[in-house]
């Protein structure tokens, strides 16, 4: 048997399925992913079955982050939901084992596009992955917390408010310069908040194609993956969210849609998605819709400035990528900015 991938001890993760995991059977083989480093997810293959290891990094950490045990709650809750999630087995929060809380789930076969363009797909394969990704997030935020047993998922009060002072802070303590387009978008977002409109949903907090997998030879939805920032939040974070990443180029950087024909690729307008969104959820729009998409901007330069200030200190996994990534934070500040004039 392999004895190490990738600082994952397989001898003790296969122990501890034997002991846990009904049906298993050895012998054991891991391979990492290339994706999920925050929490670092691993291919575990026997000789019967495959299945899939997320677990927390080793090491300090702070205390609200890589929640690996919300993420197994929170999948667990939508196994017979509308929501399509992978199918949880166990959760481990014994330290001892491999050095960091774990849990295995359901190796989902399925393909996950990477950017909304989709390469080398006909338009009604494009057309209908974003449908799909359309009904998706409606039916995520549809979600009967109370009866999913969720309602104690997120904190009560304004999301909105409380995500604001939450981002400014970790800004203001990775702040390396002043940027006064920042400084503008931060005042200007908190002087706006919408009031309190009661709706309190589950929100995935990084919806997105690359966080999809579809069916192998057709446009359902098999799975919602990394769900490591939901939480029970405003469901305009979610939807604007998809709305931004489009607002950005093309690309390995962006992976938008800026500049891109849209309607010869058989993609919808922003204000298309919108309305589907709308019309699924029973809505007859959204107002200020320009308030929740400057929101979103503004936390992806405060996500920006942390991994650049990261790299500065000398803790980035990619240095030299990290520290290009200071650039960005007030080219996203003054998108949202300019988010702020658009309803």
């Amino acid at each position: 048997m392999k004895k190490e991938s990738n600082t994952l001890d397989i001898s003790a993760v296969d122990r501890y399925l034997k002991a846990h995991l009904v049906g298993y059977e050895g012998p054991l083989e891991a391979t990492k992913f290339a994706v999920g480093q925050s929490n670092p997810t691993y291919l575990l293959r026997t000789p019967a079955q495959t299945f899939v290891l997320r677990r927390k990094p080793p090491g300090n950490l702070l205390k609200s982050a890589h929640a690996v045990d919300r993420e197994f709650r929170v999948q667990g809750a939508l196994a017979d939901s509308n929501v399509p999630v992978p199918r949880m087995f166990l959760l481990c929060e014994d330290d001892s084992v491999i050095g960091s809380a774990f849990y295995v789930m359901e190796h989902l076969q399925g393909r996950i596009f990477v950017d909304p363009v989709m390469k080398g797909e006909d338009n009604a394969t494009r057309a209908g992955v974003l449908d799909e990704m359309n009904r998706v997030l409606a039916d995520l935020h549809m979600v009967d917390i109370d009866a999913a047993g969720l309602s104690d998922y997120g904190p009560p009060g304004n999301y909105f408010e409380r995500q604001i002072a939450r981002w400014t802070k970790q800004y203001r303590a990775s702040e390396t310069d002043k940027i006064a387009e920042m400084d503008q978008l931060i005042g200007a977002l908190e002087q706006q908040i919408p009031e309190d409109d009661n709706q309190r949903t589950l929100v995935h907090g990084d919806y997105r194609i690359d966080n999809l997998m579809f069916e192998p030879n057709g446009t359902a939805c098999i799975g919602v993956l990394d769900w490591e920032l939901s939480t029970i939040g405003h469901p305009y974070a979610d939807l604007a969210a998809v709305i931004m990443q489009w607002q950005l180029p093309p690309g390995k950087e962006g992976r938008g849609l800026a500049g891109v024909d849209r309607a010869s690729l058989g993609l919808p307008s922003d204000q298309a998605f919108i309305a589907d969104y709308c019309v699924r959820r029973g809505l007859t729009g959204i107002e200020n819709f320009g308030f929740y998409l400057a929101f979103n901007f503004f936390r992806m330069a405060g996500i920006l400035q942390g991994v650049y200030k990261r790299a500065l200190d000398g803790n980035a996994s990619d240095p030299k990528r990290a520290q290009a990534f200071g650039a960005y934070v007030p080219v996203f500040a003054q998108h949202g900015l300019s988010a702020l004039l658009k309803e």
